[in-house]
């Protein structure tokens, strides 16, 4: 049992090391304090330690939780907005509402899944370009702290693909420990989990909630599903989108933003690679659920880790960490030339980064780009 054992352990180093600045970034950047953003992360990390030990336990498939990193960028790409934390948070709930929804009707996931390709993946990239940008200016502006990460991601991105950007995130800590010292480690704590009492304000659940949504469904869950039937899985819609929902809302309260099916980590547990044995491979998410624990207890040094970096620097090593991601969805946007206007107008609204009436780009984006395909013809539309 061994290798199941291993791919868990892999999965879950890998996933927690390759995005936890991105989700303590991204909380921060609607609002969240050190405090609560360190609890954020604490949550979610709870949350897909319970989902995938109880998912391998019930189900006996390699059927694995993750937090959204789409959607952690996703709150990134509203920095500067004004948000107000406790909004973000009902703004979370709206999202996990619409996550149950689907599973609880699966009318309505069909509707979500419908969205056109184009548009879900242009919108996708719009949030993710500039955060891929981020390592460019951190080159620029602190070549000696930011140009050894990218070298080490790059390098290793060739040899080793799956650990590139733990590795820079290993490089990243070195080069905040030389710009700041040590001091941040003694500031650091037990981490905690502080209920955020949710407030709803309607552009706040446009602008946040509902982008939030569409890519955790289109970036993360759909992706995830192929995964399991590429391995010949029959992963039940229902049971993961029941468990994304709950296990969101309640990560919610406590901060967190939302967690899905996971994609690249999930490839890890369902490969071939983790047993040859189908049927065994459900350790290798009981392994990963169980070690999300001790991994969530160091969310209050990882908080503080985030808090004395330059925030260039955070930002880029979540560039470098999303990079595949924008790859993906740009060439999903122009996969077909039929909706290459609309997917390139809704990119470029997106990546705008407008606020209009207090709501953000990616509504709008999304806003444009329906209106442009249906304006031009998509009634041979692809879908996500």
């Amino acid at each position: 049992m061994f290798h199941p054992i291993s791919a868990g352990f892999v999965a879950a180093i890998s996933g927690f090391a390759s995005s936890f600045a991105l989700v303590i970034a991204g909380l921060a950047a609607v609002g969240a304090s050190p405090g609560e953003a360190s609890s954020g992360l604490f949550a979610v990390c709870l949350a897909v330690a319970i989902t995938n030990i109880v998912a391998a336990v019930w189900l006996r498939i390699p059927l694995a939780f993750a937090w959204s990193t789409p959607g952690a960028a996703v709150l990134l790409a509203t920095a500067n907005d004004g948000i107000r934390f406790s909004d973000a948070v009902g703004a979370f709930l709206v999202c996990a509402a619409l996550l149950l929804l689907c599973g609880l009707w699966p009318a309505l996931g069909r509707a979500i899944t419908s969205i056109p390709k184009p548009l879900a993946s242009a919108m996708l990239a719009g949030v993710l370009l500039p955060i891929c940008l981020a390592p460019i200016e951190a080159v620029a502006t602190l070549p000696l702290l930011a140009a050894p990460i990218v070298i080490v991601w790059l390098v290793l991105y060739r040899l080793a693909p799956r650990w590139a950007v733990p590795a820079a995130m290993v490089v990243a800590v070195i080069s905040i420990v030389i710009a700041a010292g040590t001091d941040w480690v003694s500031a650091s704590v037990a981490p905690q989990l502080t209920f955020v009492a949710p407030t709803f304000d309607l552009f706040t659940i446009l602008s946040v909630g509902l982008p939030l949504f569409v890519v955790t469904m289109a970036g993360q869950n759909v992706p995830g599903f192929v995964v399991m039937s590429t391995n010949g899985y029959a992963a039940p819609p229902r049971f993961a989108l029941v468990a994304s929902g709950i296990g969101s809302g309640a990560a919610n309260l406590f901060g967190g933003h939302a967690i899905n099916l996971g994609a690249i980590t999930a490839a890890i547990m369902a490969g071939p690679e983790s047993h040859p044995d189908r049927d065994k491979r459900w350790v290798a998410t009981l392994t990963n659920g169980i070690l999300y624990v001790p991994l969530g207890l160091a969310a209050g040094l990882a908080g503080a880790l985030v808090a004395a970096a330059p925030s260039i620097l955070i930002t880029a090593v979540a560039g470098l960490a999303v990079m595949g991601a924008l790859i993906s969805s740009v060439v999903n946007a122009l996969d077909d030339p039929r909706h290459r206007l609309a997917a390139i107008l809704t990119f470029l609204v997106v990546a705008s980064g407008i606020v209009v009436v207090g709501i953000g780009s990616a509504f709008w984006g999304l806003l444009v780009g329906a209106a442009v395909m249906a304006w031009l013809g998509w009634s041979r539309r692809e879908t996500v």
